[in-house]
């Protein structure tokens, strides 16, 4: 299983999963633990808020989306496309696909947003 997190600074889970560009990809190792596979870049047209809803998008290709906040158009779009999204309060990239594996991820309903991420 493969996860992508949001992740515009490269250090913390952040919000607006559609408007981010930045995301680090995880696999679950042996023992469910995560392991640091990739780092996705997208140009600033690839974003999911511009890309619309055209099939082949990059992110279509995990299976879950991590994020401190997303939309419900963000969740459904996903949802179409086989990708699970999840919100968080969790700021850990790392810890919040550890505790997703787990299935003690704290989440968020799409419409809340999170302020104070960068």
């Amino acid at each position: 299983m493969r996860i992508a997190v949001a992740s515009q600074n490269q250090r913390t889970v952040t919000p607006h999963a559609g408007r981010t560009r930045r995301f680090l990809i995880y696999e679950a190792g042996s023992g469910g633990e995560p392991r640091l596979i990739d780092r996705l870049e997208l140009p600033k047209d690839h974003t999911l808020h511009h890309w619309g809803n055209a099939p082949g998008h990059p992110i279509y290709a995990y299976d879950v989306v991590i994020a401190a906040s997303m939309g419900p158009n963000f969740v459904a779009r996903m949802e179409r496309h086989g990708v699970e999204a999840v919100a968080t309060s969790v700021t850990d990239p790392e810890e919040a696909v550890r505790r997703y594996f787990r299935g003690t991820l704290p989440t968020l309903p799409p419409e809340q947003q999170i302020h104070g991420h960068s």
